[in-house]
């Protein structure tokens, strides 16, 4: 969904990696095939995301070198989609809720600083018209390639806009990255969200073998009403970043400060620049070791990157002082 208009640069990044470690059929550990970058509009912000796809690399394997996305990158926005979840979300709060035109909701997404054409906004909300109408039992293709996966994985959100609007839930299926269902409702009641689920898997016959979701209470007890048995697993992301959220911004700024005590990386790579001595090549080797240890930005939330770069640059300072050593100097 690319325009020709040229967008604000990115005031976010996040780097996305797979929860999963191993092959959902083989068992074997997943390598990280390649990464590729988009970038999100939402509500809140305009992000860049940096999404490391793994692969299975066992050639017996079914899942041989099928990609393999974060959970994550679904419930910020739909796949080849510019605009965020939430977005289509307010959309269709303001139409359905507020009875607002297109022109009132394209003045009220500019009013929150979200840059976005007037035809876009008509383009999404159809596509939130097709999203909530989305059913599995109106196509019998994709309950035949769910059912030849063999097993399902799913992924449970749910989206609220603004206070007061009806909340979104959205349905989708890990494994093929497919939208099953999305419901807009008003009461978030256990006996509401176990219909939705009902209804995502109506028809499958392929089996539920996990799911992920947030804590809510009501979310819970439809999971287990729906699925008995079958293990949830609590987003640990969400979990993880709203504890560590503190000290995530308090590394951030030390690895602002780390960076300015190693600004003079450049005049040393020109003053050695053409050279092929022993000792220029060193100083090139040590700044390129540098550049690589200023270019790690961590993983949210248990991998901070000041922490990481700290680690790094001491690692280089330890091998700066044994060469010194060994030759004397």
């Amino acid at each position: 969904m690319g325009g020709k208009t040229r967008r604000a640069p990115a005031t976010e990044e996040r780097r996305l990696y797979p929860e999963r470690h191993q092959c959902a059929a083989c068992g074997q550990r997943l390598s990280i095939g390649y990464t590729h970058g988009r970038q999100v509009a939402t509500l809140e912000n305009r992000c860049r995301l940096k999404i490391s796809i793994g692969r299975c690399e066992n050639p017996a394997c079914e899942r041989y070198h099928r990609a393999v996305h974060p959970a994550e990158e679904g419930r910020v926005a739909l796949p080849h989609y510019e605009y965020g979840l939430d977005v289509l979300a307010f959309i269709g709060a303001q139409c359905y809720q507020d009875h607002a035109s297109a022109p009132q909701i394209h003045r009220a997404l500019q009013a929150r600083a979200v840059q976005i054409s007037r035809r876009n906004v008509q383009y999404l909300l159809e596509r939130y018209d097709e999203l909530v109408a989305l059913s599995v039992r109106q196509s019998p293709e994709r309950v035949a390639r769910l059912n030849a996966q063999g097993r399902l994985i799913l992924a449970i959100d749910g989206l609220q806009p603004d206070v007061g609007h009806e909340m979104l839930w959205v349905v989708r299926e890990v494994l093929s990255q497919q939208v099953l269902a999305a419901r807009s409702l008003l009461s978030s009641r256990h006996q509401e969200l176990s219909e939705v689920l009902r209804e995502a898997i109506a028809g499958v016959s392929a089996p539920v073998v996990g799911i992920v979701s947030d804590g809510q209470r009501s979310l819970v007890q439809a999971i287990a009403e729906v699925f008995p048995g079958v293990p949830h697993q609590i987003c640990q992301y969400h979990y993880f970043k709203q504890a560590a959220g503190a000290a995530w911004e308090s590394d951030r700024h030390a690895k602002k400060e780390l960076k300015k005590r190693v600004r003079g990386i450049r005049p040393l790579e020109r003053a050695v620049a053409g050279r092929e001595d022993e000792p220029a090549q060193l100083v090139e080797g040590y700044c390129t070791a540098v550049r690589g240890a200023l270019t790690d930005e961590g993983q949210a939330p248990l991998e901070p990157g000041g922490l990481r770069l700290h680690e790094r640059l001491e690692a280089i300072d330890a091998s700066l002082q044994r060469a010194a050593q060994k030759r004397g100097a």
